[in-house]
């Protein structure tokens, strides 16, 4: 008896393998379109398993693809024959639209509906099954019935999405208001559904409607997702002092954490909406206690003031760090500062002694290994700005040692390679690059490959490396900030290595410090050559997308950029630049549709 089971537990392990097996087959045949395969294995299928609702549904489906409506009808047929399921009714109802029997088609559709009213927990089943034939009004009808039947679940969601689909983009959001008072915690989720809709353009219509809809709202109930929801919207439009507006309501109403509001503060400075930023950084320490939130926002006011400040102007900037060390000390505390000091002595102060001595002191504080790796990063990177090269390799190397698989180790690494590379040591920073490809941090990686790309594309133009090493010294001086002297070696390399690999790279780099300059003229010539003379290379996506950029922030041609935007989303499915070069073209066109 026990010899029988197990012969029999075989016999149902190898059939249950073997139509998996045939199913996966099948599958495979019908993503690929080849139909009339796929049939066969599932008409097999169907026969050993006659019960299965998947397997028929697959073979009506493979009919209609392979236009046999009639053969589809029977399957149907025999399905409902067994049971009248609603879906299935559905489907009947479909395949007899295909013929264009609109009549019976439409009575099938209503049969559907209407069960809803004896069984609503069929709704989310027939109205995916409409959804599946585009038949959006019937799901739509649907889910409004199913509001009144089933009141305590919620059908917004998929309603928003028809709508969205529909184009209906102010029903679309009033569904979706409606599903975040249902659900207050899905806030997110729904941020991330309606970004596509909305535009940086506040007379957007579609910006209108949801603007006008939150104010509603927050007058009918001023709850805090409402807030937050209009906080959101207007810092999509980067009106970031009508977003502090509902960041400060939100605090006055639950006083925890100013977390929100620094992290808007940090956005407008990004944007360089620097007046906006100061405003809320000076809120920020009228409202707190706590010293380390305190610090952060002085720190942050004073690198706003740091930029493009004359003479005069940095020193009163650190006479203010000095008061700030008075007041708060010299600790683990205050790291963040005078890292910030550090950077402003070098980069704003051009002052590399005093930044280079000032932070060897800050490394014998009595600190956590991860700030110090901080302090050796930002020293390295000094006594690079003062060719201090082999110096700068020491900090870094102790970097990667004391942190070993970091981030900041990588990082460290990263900047190894680019000591070496300003150096001309191009085979060492070769070496270390590769390791940084597989780096955990994408932007570190993706940095790591550009610069191996540019040393391999360039390292046998010529047994001198004239050209590259030149280009490396150009980016020494970028580095530098010494704008004007990168930009006449960069010439240089245009005028004496002309047909080489790297002049489109030259050109690129070259635009980029122009930007830099303001001098936009300049900078659309070098991306239009790049265009006209090196579209196969891989910096034409870059190109495209940044001298769009251009017409669209400063020069003031909108149609080119829409012109340029639309080439990237057209020719450059794959590129960094897509989702914002589809977002800004839409912007452009004046729509938001998906």
């Amino acid at each position: 008896m026990q010899k029988q089971i197990l012969v029999l537990l075989f016999i149902l392990g190898w059939y249950s393998g073997f139509a998996q097996n045939s199913e996966a087959q099948a599958e495979s045949y019908y993503k690929k379109g080849e139909f009339k395969k796929a049939l066969i294995i599932y008409e097999n299928l169907l026969k050993e398993k006659p019960t299965s609702y998947k397997y028929s549904t697959k073979l009506v489906d493979i009919h209609q693809q392979l236009e046999q409506y009639k053969e589809a009808e029977k399957v149907i047929l025999d399905q409902l024959a067994k049971r009248r399921e609603p879906d299935m009714v559905v489907t009947l109802g479909y395949n007899y639209q295909l013929i264009d029997s609109l009549e019976t088609a439409n009575k099938l559709y209503e049969e559907a509906i209407n069960f809803a009213d004896e069984k609503p927990y069929y709704i989310y089943t027939i109205a995916k099954r409409f959804e599946d034939y585009s038949l959006l009004d019937q799901a739509i009808r649907l889910y409004e019935k199913g509001k009144i039947l089933t009141p305590e679940r919620n059908y917004n969601t998929q309603l928003a999405r028809i709508y969205g689909d529909l184009g209906d983009i102010e029903k679309m959001f009033e569904n979706y208001i409606e599903f975040i008072n249902y659900k207050p915690n899905y806030l997110s989720n729904i941020k991330r559904a309606i970004a596509d809709f909305i535009s940086e353009n506040k007379d957007n219509e579609n910006n209108i409607y949801l603007r006008r809809l939150l104010l509603k709202k927050i007058q009918q109930e001023p709850q805090p997702y409402w807030y937050e929801m209009l906080s959101w919207l207007y810092v999509q439009e980067k009106a970031y002092n009508k977003s502090f507006i509902q960041e400060k309501a939100l605090y006055k109403r639950n006083p925890e954490s100013l977390e929100r509001i620094i992290d808007l503060a940090n956005m407008a400075r990004k944007d360089n909406d620097d007046d906006t930023a100061k405003s809320i950084l000076n809120y920020v320490l009228e409202s707190t206690q706590d010293q380390t939130i305190a610090l952060t926002a002085h720190q942050y006011i004073l690198e706003i003031d740091s930029k493009n400040a004359d003479k005069k102007t940095l020193e009163q900037i650190d006479e203010t760090y000095q008061n700030l060390f008075t007041e708060f000390g010299k600790s683990q505390l205050t790291i963040p500062l005078q890292l910030a000091y550090g950077k402003f002595l070098a980069f704003d102060k051009k002052d590399t002694e005093t930044a280079t001595e000032f932070l060897k002191k800050s490394l014998k504080l009595n600190i956590r290994y991860y700030r110090k790796a901080k302090i050796k990063l930002l020293l390295a990177d000094i006594l690079v700005l003062q060719e201090k090269f082999n110096e700068a390799l020491i900090f870094y190397s102790q970097i990667q040692a004391e942190m070993k698989n970091s981030t900041i180790a990588q990082e460290a690494r990263f900047k190894v390679a680019k000591t070496s590379y300003y150096k001309g040591d191009f085979d060492w920073a070769e070496s270390q690059l590769k390791i940084l490809k597989s780096s955990t941090s994408q932007l570190i990686a993706n940095d790591a490959l550009d610069l191996k790309l540019l040393i391999t594309d360039n390292k046998f133009e010529d047994s001198l490396q004239t050209s590259l090493k030149l280009y490396a010294k150009a980016d020494l001086y970028a580095f530098q900030n010494k704008t004007n002297d990168a930009i006449s070696l960069l010439d240089k390399i245009l005028e004496e290595h002309q047909g080489e690999n790297i002049i489109g790279q030259t050109l690129y780099k070259q635009a980029k410090l122009y930007e830099k300059k303001k001098d936009y003229i300049k900078a659309e010539t070098n991306y239009q050559e790049i265009i006209k003379n090196y579209r196969d290379g891989i910096l034409t996506d870059d190109a495209y997308y940044y001298l769009a950029e251009l017409y669209n922030s400063y020069l003031e041609k909108p149609e080119e950029a829409k012109k340029l935007y639309e080439k990237i989303i057209f020719e450059h499915q794959d590129s960094i630049y897509f989702i914002e070069a589809r977002r800004k073209f839409r912007m452009l066109r004046g729509d938001s549709i998906n």
